[in-house]
């Protein structure tokens, strides 16, 4: 009887998965075996506000440089309790429009092509969120350990670029590639009003 249970829960278990929408704004979410709570986190003086699982909490300095060697790494790095799945933004000072995120998204895409064959490229495209122009592109890359999945994002900022990204071993990319996606199709952006009433 017991084995029999088993069977049936397994196939409750998967019929579960399948059937609860993961969605990251509705409350705790299912990623792999464990739950995961989203809340809006806001940056640079709430000018991007995007969704990060509660218990992801800044990379402690000597693992930033561990993990990004090189001197421009991200300016925010939410991750893990392992450091091993990570959400970065990073401001970077190079004129940014939305009609030219298009443009930019494929530069950067053939930029990471040419500094390693290795990877492996999979979707790309221009989305629009909010009134943003995002767009995107994801890849997978040879690491030390196996190989990582990465979501990479572009959008204009006050005229400026900002680039987001996700990372993960690729063992899990398939329990977090669909939570990433949410991730970028729900940040937010207030800029300042160009037109700001004189008071």
């Amino acid at each position: 009887m017991g084995h029999m249970d088993e069977k049936i829960l397994a196939v409750l278990n998967e019929a579960e998965k399948a059937s609860v929408p993961l969605v990251i704004c509705d409350g705790p979410v299912r990623v792999g075996s464990r739950f995961y709570e989203f809340e809006q986190q806001a940056f640079w003086d709430n000018k991007v506000c995007l969704p990060i699982p509660k218990d992801f909490v800044d990379m402690p300095e000597h693992l930033r440089s561990l993990k990004y060697p090189y001197q421009q790494r991200p300016q925010i790095i939410k991750s893990d309790e392992s450091g091993s799945i990570n959400f970065t933004l990073s401001r970077i000072d190079q004129d940014l429009q939305d009609q030219w995120v298009k443009q930019l998204t494929a530069g950067m895409k053939a930029a990471i092509k040419k500094a390693n064959p290795a990877n492996v490229f999979y979707t790309d495209g221009v989305e629009t969120v909010g009134e943003k122009q995002i767009g995107y592109f994801e890849f997978k890359s040879p690491a030390l350990d196996g190989f990582l999945y990465h979501l990479m994002f572009f959008l204009a900022l006050e005229g400026k670029m900002v680039m987001g990204t996700f990372a993960c071993p690729y063992a899990e990319y398939e329990d977090w590639r669909e939570i990433a996606f949410q991730v970028m199709r729900t940040v937010s952006v207030t800029e300042a009003d160009k037109g700001e009433e004189q008071g």
